[in-house]
């Protein structure tokens, strides 16, 4: 009777070659009694956010210095994941800008900015798609894939998701009439189509959108992340729009965060020059995205770790919540 072990069954070191080390996966810190009694309250506290937001969308857009930390890509992804997890329907925007100026510097493509914002010529759109809809795009798939999560990659461009229109900047001159800026392929929303996002969501699937929209003639448009975000969440009716930035939230004129705004207030702000320089136009994407329908609006700080799980299952939350 023949030997049942053959050639494909014996160990390495049998055949002639060195046998493979065994990885072994890093021991586990040994928790105490304490920490493991305050991981259960931290859950059982979360418990009722869980059940209220439910079948919720929460539409997140991901940027600023984060996106440059792996350990902090890492940490947002599991958080999106549990998200998902508990039965809420996330869907990330992302950004990229900093990425962008890297890869045009080795290109040997100038970049140039009017009031914040890039121009993009041809050439450089091309990058910024190559760019977002790329190499960003997909690193944050594998990240939430990774965590555990299946998430799908898309454009704004894919099934018209992001219609979208040229963006004229206006800037006084020493005159005193107003003088247009061509931004050129620097686009704003002006139609959402979510049923892609709807079809993705409908198999437990987190859609990762690039801000690239379409306009009427094919033609690409870089859109900010931000004002993407809030397009969609007002389109989708979302029950949270998040914006996760550099800073710690909305802070007053002494400096200090501010937990809760009404839509009205957040409007005073911006009037009265509480709001200064980018918080400006992310208060007004947000109230946007309430005025569209969205429940409300949230900025936080994108830097620390579980941002979202804080903000989302605490009773206190970490940054400003916006609400009507």
């Amino acid at each position: 009777m023949p030997h049942r072990f053959g050639y494909r069954d014996a160990p390495l070191d049998r055949l002639g070659f060195p046998a493979m080390p065994i990885k072994k996966k890093p021991a586990r810190p040994v928790r105490t009694r304490e920490q493991w009694l305050e991981t259960a309250t931290t859950l059982s506290e979360a418990l009722p956010y869980m059940r209220l937001f439910a079948n919720q969308t929460f539409v997140i857009k991901f940027g600023g210095h984060a996106m440059g930390d792996d350990t902090l890509t890492e940490s947002f992804a599991r958080d999106v994941m549990l998200l998902n997890q508990v039965g809420i329907n996330p869907v990330v925007v992302h950004g990229g800008g900093p990425q962008i100026g890297d890869m045009l510097k080795r290109l040997g493509i100038e970049s140039r900015f009017e009031r914040g914002l890039r121009v993009t010529d041809k050439a450089t759109v091309d990058v910024v798609e190559m760019v977002l809809a790329g190499s960003i795009n997909k690193s944050i798939v594998s990240a939430i894939e990774e965590a555990g999560g299946h998430a799908i990659g898309i454009s704004g461009k894919d099934g018209s998701l992001v219609e979208a229109r040229k963006l004229r900047s206006k800037r006084p001159p020493r005159g005193s009439v107003e003088k247009a800026t061509d931004l050129g392929y620097v686009g704003e929303p002006t139609k959402i189509n979510p049923h892609v996002l709807e079809v993705l969501m409908s198999t437990d699937v987190i859609p990762v959108i690039a801000p690239i929209g379409i306009g009427p003639e094919g033609e690409t448009y870089n859109i900010n992340a931000d004002t993407v975000a809030g397009a969609i969440a007002a389109a989708m009716g979302a029950s949270k729009l998040i914006l996760l930035t550099d800073v710690d939230g909305v802070l007053d004129k002494n400096k200090k965060l501010v937990p809760k705004l009404t839509a009205k207030e957040a409007k005073a702000m911006v009037a009265d020059g509480t709001a200064t320089g980018g918080m400006i136009p992310k208060l007004e994407t947000c109230l946007t995205a309430l005025n569209g329908g969205c429940k409300a609006a949230h900025i936080l700080d994108g830097r620390q770790h579980h941002v979202l799980l804080l903000e989302v299952f605490t009773e206190l939350g970490i940054g400003t919540m916006i609400s009507k």
